[in-house]
């Protein structure tokens, strides 16, 4: 059953990788197809004269940029410069968005200035513009590595730390975070994690099988256990790092946009379940699964038992994690493995002193007929997360892919009953597995498009329909969320979609934005690493004011905290409403 969990981690890399290519596959959403890339409506570049840099636009026909819009900041070493850009006057236009405003057609031309005449400095210019035929740009970030010692400009990538781009105000904001305090985030968030659904089932039985192991085994296995823990989490983040610098918009729990993945967990929580039933019985040492799980498992065992746990524990996030991680992903190679590490050492922690507990000991029950009895219970748990991931891969793709996973499960649950009969019986059994897995790895990728049911009040988020709203001065609120996100879920069905508080947002004229992140989309991933985020759940609110930092949200909600945020959001503009007349 080794061989299983290696095709799992396989599968886990390749899909990965086909998964989440450089190239953007997401598409504009809501834009028209007649409308330009930003890039081709506004043509930037740059160059020094003899009077100095000169930034400069070509911006095609029928575009227009906003000069309110236009800004420039200039740092070195993170420290800010005073910078002077000589704006000409634009043309007059009353815009839908922003009343009356100064605009520019055709090119603008714009002189530079600092203090700086030598050494090299990062420049960013934001910018914002609209076409006449009704579509307005999200906000343009671009930066630039000015040389003013040789005179060069050299556009950039956005530095990492993307929270400068668009500051945001709240206890889960992670960019201005020390390394030690970030450690001390993951590792607590870590220890969160071994209470949410998706982790609690592996853990008990791991701790089930200390009932009759002796002190000196027990701490061996809660060690193994820690050490698949904690390289499992660095090989997850390890992959996400790659993906990221190879030009992927990737986060935390990137693997579940991946049908072929869950799938294969779904596979994984069907065969596990039918062992702890006692359907089938294989022997070996993988992942403390079956009777050896209940037996003391090994240090292989206790160590795939960890693996297996990691695993299952992507779909969630807890408090202080997403902080953590929205830290880890603006940092270096090596300080990212570190926070990864710390978060799979939190995890690992409360199992690795269960293994040292003499207390744990004496109130355990002795070994007895309960344990076969404990185990059939907590085959459950796993059956009901196998319908969860199968529904999620409905979500992702179809009906008729489901249907088609449910009779790979099939096969795969008379390959396994088969097992235990003669040769013939094994040969059958093989059979029916090789069957089982070419139903898995037939089915369809995920659609492109996200089906997520909406009421009549919520819209589908995207860049452009949001920089629309926000331009008209409407506050804004986006659910960013996924099916396969168990603490998204809650958070829905507990606070979010109750209709006191849905009825709350719309009294406050609040739009309600939902960003479904089920399936692979570069946009949302790359507005998230804007906030300093790496996954989700994430809550953002636009009081609607673009001078206002926006606000965001816990991760774990509570339905007193955004009645709170919402009532703010109305106060603020009602005060701005009653300013204005």
């Amino acid at each position: 059953m080794r061989a299983l969990l290696s095709t799992l981690l396989l599968l886990f890399t390749l899909t990965a990788q086909a998964q989440f290519p450089g190239t953007n596959q997401s598409g504009l959403g809501t834009a028209a197809p007649e409308f330009l890339p930003v890039e081709e409506a506004y043509r930037m570049d740059g160059e020094f004269t003899p009077e100095g840099l000169r930034l400069f636009w070509q911006i095609a026909d029928g575009y227009y940029l906003y000069r309110h819009r236009l800004g420039f900041e200039l740092s070195l070493d993170g420290e800010s410069i005073a910078v002077e850009a000589a704006i000409p006057a634009g043309l007059q236009r009353h815009d839908e968005f922003f009343g009356d405003v100064e605009v520019f057609y055709q090119s603008l031309d714009i002189p530079i200035s600092s203090a700086l005449t030598t050494g090299t400095a990062l420049l960013e210019v934001r910018s914002q513009g609209c076409a006449d035929a009704g579509l307005c740009y999200p906000p343009q970030n671009n930066f630039y590595q000015v040389d003013f010692s040789n005179q060069t400009l050299t556009p950039v990538e956005r530095p990492k730390s993307g929270a400068r781009n668009a500051p945001v105000t709240g206890s889960d904001s992670g960019s201005s975070l020390s390394l030690g305090v970030a450690l001390v985030f993951a590792f607590f968030g870590g220890m969160i994690l071994n209470l949410m659904p998706c982790v609690f089932p592996v853990l008990s039985l791991k701790v089930l099988s200390f009932a009759q192991s002796q002190d000196h085994e027990r701490h061996q296995q809660g060690w193994a256990y820690a050490a698949g823990v904690v390289l499992s989490f660095l090989l997850i983040a390890g992959l996400l790092i790659a993906l990221q610098q190879a030009g992927s918009a990737v986060g935390w729990g990137f693997q579940l946009q991946s049908p072929h993945f869950v799938t294969a967990l779904a596979f994984l929580f069907v065969a596990m379940g039918l062992m702890l039933s006692g359907v089938v019985e294989i022997g070996g040492s993988w992942m403390g699964a079956g009777q050896r799980l209940t037996e003391g498992g090994g240090l292989r065992g206790s160590f795939f038992s960890g693996v297996l746990a990691t695993v299952v524990a992507s779909p969630c996030t807890a408090p202080f994690m997403g902080t953590a991680l929205g830290f880890a992903i603006a940092q270096p190679a090596a300080i990212a493995l570190l926070v990864f590490g710390a978060l799979g050492a939190g995890m690992a922690a409360p199992l690795v002193l269960l293994s040292y507990s003499r207390g744990l000991r004496r109130i355990m029950p002795r070994p007895g007929p309960w344990m076969d009895t404990f185990k059939q219970v907590m085959a459950f748990p796993l059956y009901a997360t196998a319908i969860w991931l199968l529904w999620v891969v409905g979500r992702q793709t179809s009906v008729d892919t489901l249907a088609l996973l449910l009779l790979g499960l099939l096969l795969l649950t008379l390959g396994l009953w088969l097992w235990r009969y003669s040769r013939i019986g094994k040969a059958l059994a093989a059979a029916c597995m090789v069957l089982a897995v070419g139903t898995a790895t037939l089915a369809p990728g995920p659609r492109e498009v996200s089906e997520r049911s909406l009421e009549a009040h919520q819209q589908a988020w995207s860049k452009e329909t949001m920089a629309q709203a926000l331009a008209a001065g409407q506050p804004v609120f986006v659910d960013f969320t996924a099916d396969w996100c168990i603490t998204c879920i809650a958070n829905e069905r507990a606070v979010l979609h109750r209709d006191d508080v849905q009825q709350a947002f719309i009294d406050a004229g609040i739009t309600y934005m939902i960003a479904d992140w089920t399936n692979y989309d570069e946009d949302i991933a790359r507005f998230l690493e804007d906030h300093g985020r790496n996954g989700i759940p994430f809550y953002i609110l636009y009081s609607g004011n673009n001078a206002e930092a926006p606000v965001v949200l816990p991760q774990l909600l509570t339905r007193g905290a955004v009645l709170d945020a919402i009532e703010q959001v109305s106060a603020k503009n009602g005060k701005l409403a009653a300013s204005s007349q």
